[in-house]
């Protein structure tokens, strides 16, 4: 690629960091916050969805869905593999969760965002809709600190002793699974907190970035991949580590990722290998939350808060912004 248009591309990306990324997640937050705690949640995934996918469509890239919510072509989600953009700008990368908390937007629960990633194309993990093992903590510690390999317990211990602290005074965020019994077991066996979350396991990583505000020291469990690339997406642009692997037990999915080019899954993954090149993190709040404030739907104003970031500069900005062109953004 010339130096010209990876300078194009660069100030493209500046372009929709400054202002349309932001659009984006905000028409998927307000279509979605219409129906909070309605007690549907396919509702609101999809009135996510189809905002999100429209606002998309009028960005000047050339971008491919690689991290989405499914992988037939015939899905009514951004599904893998679809293409979004006006096709008149740099082919780029795109990973969605319209809608993480379903459930808790559909609970009108705390919580749920609107949450999208984008990159220079063929710089984001091509990853199956599966389960992925996640660990996580904060910037400021040496390279190798935690590991999925090891037990919860060590990674509690590693973690209290690099903070200079005893391991009750760390804090460990877990979703509420069963299948997370025995970790949440073991955590609390070294005397470390456990805190847990219904959903919400991007803005949770998240968390740990902000260890001094949120309290969280470390996040760890298996969740969604594509939660999983797009919380890599966010650490990448404000500092942490992050270790993940995808869950690929059985011979169908592992040979859907072949098709997709995991040619090792039991491959560990750190951030760099999830998130290669220059990204955009971009989430806004549907419901109240410790990350965001949720859409407030006044007479004549609709109010949003929006974090957008970039790695190569580490700018994280939070944007609340007040929508009053009313007409334009009713979008259901």
């Amino acid at each position: 690629m010339s130096s010209s248009v990876t300078v194009q591309q660069s100030q493209i990306l500046e372009r929709i960091l400054s202002l349309e990324i932001v659009r984006v997640t905000e028409r998927a937050a307000v279509s979605s916050a219409r129906l909070r705690g309605r007690g549907d949640e396919k509702a609101a995934d999809q009135a996510a969805v189809d905002a999100m996918r429209r606002e998309l469509n009028k960005l000047p890239i050339h971008g491919t869905v690689v991290i989405g919510e499914g992988e037939r072509d015939e899905a009514p989600m951004l599904f893998i593999g679809e293409e979004v953009g006006n096709r008149n700008g740099p082919k780029v990368d795109i990973a969605v969760d319209p809608l993480e908390g379903t459930t808790l937007c559909a609970k009108n629960m705390p919580g749920s965002i609107a949450t999208m990633a984008m990159a220079e194309g063929g710089t984001l993990l091509h990853a199956p809709d599966s389960y992925m093992e996640k660990i996580a903590i904060g910037p400021g510690f040496a390279k190798g600190l935690i590991d999925l390999d090891v037990s919860p317990e060590e990674n509690i211990y590693n973690l209290a002793k690099a903070k200079g602290v005893k391991p009750h005074e760390i804090t460990a965020l877990i979703l509420d699974r069963p299948r997370h019994a025995a970790m949440i077991a073991a955590v609390r066996a070294t005397g470390a907190s456990v805190a847990l979350i219904t959903d919400g396991d991007v803005a949770g990583v998240i968390h740990t970035a902000q260890a001094d505000l949120t309290g969280i020291d470390i996040y760890m469990g298996i969740g969604g991949a594509p939660e999983g690339v797009l919380a890599a997406a966010a650490l990448r642009c404000i500092g942490g580590q992050m270790q993940c692997r995808l869950v690929l037990d059985t011979e169908e999915k592992r040979a859907r990722a072949a098709k997709m080019g995991v040619k090792d899954p039991r491959k560990k993954y750190a951030i760099e290998d999830m998130v290669r090149g220059d990204c955009l993190f971009a989430a806004t709040g549907v419901t109240d939350g410790n990350l965001l404030r949720g859409v407030k739907f006044r007479k004549d104003v609709i109010e949003t808060e929006t974090v957008v970031m970039r790695s190569v500069t580490g700018t994280v900005r939070v944007i609340r912004a007040e929508h009053r062109e009313l007409s334009k953004f009713h979008l259901d």
